[in-house]
Order: C-alpha cells, then sequence, then structure tokens
C-alpha cells in the first residue's frame, strides 16, 4: 500500500521538463563538464554527484570571489538547471554569494526517478560535496527552497542544527495540504514540512506571493508562525508562484536578510559534530546549572538546662582538617557563575537603498505552464 501511495504521489507531484533544457558536454581542452548551450564561465563549474540511492545528479556551482556564505538552492518544480541558469548567474552576483543549484533526480540530465526520498538523498549529496570540494561548513552554508523545493530543505535543515538561515520561496505544508484544507497529517503525505519546521533553530526568511494560484499564501504564513527564529517575511502583493524574482522587492528584501544574517555570530558545534542522528529530535538542553551544594548552615546549640547532662557530648573537635573543610566550602560560595546566553535576536528587516530590480526572465513565464497541476489531477482522479 505504501509503495502504490508514493508511487500515485510521484506522478502528480513532480514534473521535470521533458525534453531537458540543456546537456552536458566535455571540453575538449581542459576536460571539464559544461552546461550546453551556455558559454563557458570561469567561476562555474559543473559536477556530477553519486547519492546513496543510487542515482547520479548534475550540481552547479556559482563562485563569489568576495563570497563569505554559500546558498544552496533547491528549485521549484517543473524545471531544470538549464531554466534556472540565468537567476543562479544573477543570484550570485547581487548577493555576494556562493551558490549551489543541482537537478533532482529524473530532472534535466539527472538518473533515476523523482520522489520523495530521492530528492532527500539528493539534497544530502549536494551538501557533502560542498563540505568535501569547498570547505563549507555549516555555519557559513544558508539554505534555499522554492516550491517542492521545500521539501529536501526543510529534511536537512532538520538534521543541521548550525546552519547561517535558511530561505523558503512559496513554500508548501506538506504535499496533501495543497489539493485539501487538512488539518492533521496523514502517513501517506510527502515533504510533512508542517511537522519539521519548528525543529529549525537558525533564522528562517519566507517569501509568498498573494495571489498565489498554486500553492496559497496561508502556507507561507504558517510555516512562518511555526518558525523558532522569525525573520520578517515577504508577502508579495499580487505575486504569483513562478514570478516573484521580477518584483524589485523580491532582491531588495533577500539581499537585506543575507547581510543581516551574515552579522550574526556563528554557532558553536556541540558534541556530536553539530548533527542529529535521529533526524528530527529534539536538542539536548545546554543549560550548564550548577548542583544544589550542602548547606553550610551550623545547628544551634541545646538549652543550658541539658549541658550537664550532656557535657560528654557536646565538646566539639577544632582539629585543623575540620576547619580546613569548612573554610573550602564557604569560600565556595565567592564564586560567580558563568552566564549561558544563546539568544540572539535577528535584527528586523530595515528598508534597503538598493533599486536593482532583476532583468525580465523569459524562461520564467515559460515556467509556468509546468507548475503543480493539483486541482487537475484531484479531478481526473
Amino acid at each position: 500500500m505504501g509503495g502504490v501511495t508514493s508511487s500515485v504521489a510521484a506522478k502528480f507531484a513532480f514534473f521535470p521538463p521533458s525534453p531537458p533544457s540543456y546537456k552536458v558536454v566535455t571540453d575538449e581542452l581542459t576536460g571539464l563538464l559544461l552546461l550546453a548551450p551556455f558559454p563557458h564561465r570561469e567561476n562555474v563549474e559543473i559536477h556530477k554527484l553519486q547519492t546513496r540511492r543510487g542515482t547520479e545528479i548534475m550540481a552547479m556551482y556559482v563562485r563569489h570571489p568576495m563570497a563569505t556564505s554559500t546558498l544552496l538552492y533547491s528549485h521549484g518544480n517543473a524545471t531544470d538547471l538549464g531554466q534556472m541558469y540565468k537567476l543562479f548567474i544573477e543570484l550570485g552576483i547581487h548577493l555576494k554569494v556562493n551558490l549551489m543549484g543541482y537537478d533532482y533526480s529524473g530532472y534535466g540530465q539527472s538518473t533515476g526517478k523523482p520522489s520523495e526520498h530521492n530528492t532527500y538523498a539528493d539534497i544530502e549529496a549536494v551538501y557533502k560535496c560542498l563540505e568535501e570540494t569547498y570547505g563549507s561548513k555549516q555555519e557559513d552554508v544558508i539554505l534555499y527552497g522554492q516550491s517542492v523545493g521545500s521539501g529536501p530543505t526543510l529534511h536537512l535543515a532538520s538534521q543541521f542544527p548550525l546552519l547561517r538561515a535558511i530561505v523558503l520561496h512559496s513554500p508548501i505544508l506538506s504535499g496533501l495540504r495543497v489539493m485539501y484544507a487538512v488539518k492533521k497529517t496523514y502517513w501517506f503525505d510527502i515533504y510533512k514540512n508542517i511537522d519539521k519546521i519548528p525543529y529549525v533553530d537558525c533564522p528562517v526568511l519566507i517569501i509568498h506571493g498573494t495571489s498565489d494560484e498554486v500553492v496559497d499564501c496561508c502556507h507561507g504564513k504558517q510555516l512562518w508562525e511555526l518558525c523558532k527564529d522569525k525573520y520578517e517575511p515577504l508577502w508579495v502583493e499580487g505575486g504569483n508562484h513562478c514570478d516573484l524574482e521580477q518584483y524589485p522587492e523580491y532582491m531588495r528584501h533577500l539581499k537585506q536578510f543575507i547581510t543581516t544574517v551574515e552579522r550574526l555570530p556563528s554557532r558553536s558545534s556541540s558534541s556530536s559534530g553539530g548533527v542529529r542522528d535521529d533526524g528530527p529530535t529534539r536538542r539536548r538542553s545546554v543549560d550548564r546549572r550548577e548542583k544544589p551544594r550542602q548547606s553550610t548552615e551550623r545547628k544551634p546549640l541545646p538549652p543550658k538546662s541539658q549541658w550537664k547532662k550532656s557535657s560528654s557530648k557536646l565538646r566539639i573537635s577544632f582539629d585543623h582538617h575540620h576547619l580546613d573543610r569548612s573554610r573550602r566550602s564557604l569560600d565556595c560560595h565567592d564564586k560567580t557563575r558563568k552566564s549561558i546566553d544563546h539568544s540572539h535576536q535577528v535584527e528586523r528587516g530595515r528598508k534597503s537603498v538598493d533599486r536593482f530590480g532583476l532583468l525580465r526572465d523569459p524562461s520564467i513565464k515559460q515556467r509556468q505552464n509546468y507548475v503543480w497541476n493539483w486541482n487537475v489531477w484531484s479531478i481526473n482522479a
């Protein structure tokens, strides 16, 4: 039953472009991988990555010479690296970050078939590449998930508590909630973001269009309410599902968020290396409160009427050993405890003087033809 449910979910949840919008070629002189028909760029590197589920996915790394952070971008449905290529270049330039984008299994030139668990293995492989090939650390990585990409993004974020920040672009509460207003999570649902976001510890920015016809804006608003570390959200007035990049406030607000989180101090590593081995489980308390100390209060002497009866029992020994222990006990009270303050309040977004407006890309309009057609599927079903 579970396999049937996953198969049906994959059919209506994933729409990889057919045919893919790009091809992978090898440069004859350098031996480097290139994406055709795009010209070679010195700051762009193409990778083929093996996942733990046996698929081979394509990834694209855009380097910025002044970057201090890396944006790991999980794109939306019905698109691939070829359609996202120009946007990735623009984001890297104007946000001054390194950017890693990738295609899910079954998308573009990646092998395999798209599924929820394959996308989880895909983003894990990409993150591993950032660590091993480029030396990225959790504190330097900002996750970005658009639409269906919010699923693998929150999957990874729930396992790595030391990430710098997260951006959720037109996110979903869960796959089933896109079609039906259910109030609880069912076992056969996919991308249960509503259950994972409470375990995310880093700052979260949510961007959603108020006129989104595919994923209602209420998804983004409810996820924002569940965030631990909320950043001022961006509700794009009149924005739809695939056109938010065309609004000037999109780039301004995103740029301000990146600048703000980069100024925050890095999160210290935990004893387990900052990784949750058992998935989305709550972190252990780091409160180092002192253990209760033994009382040094002396017991009162008995009344004088009893002194004669028990004179032999009231002799108090003042040997040096007893005095030394008392002094050591009293000295403990003079030591001050270290303050453990783990609260980092995120600076609220300020108005930016940046008037940059992202160039309108015709490929963005083409992507509107490949959105999650949940309603059509549910009617035909």
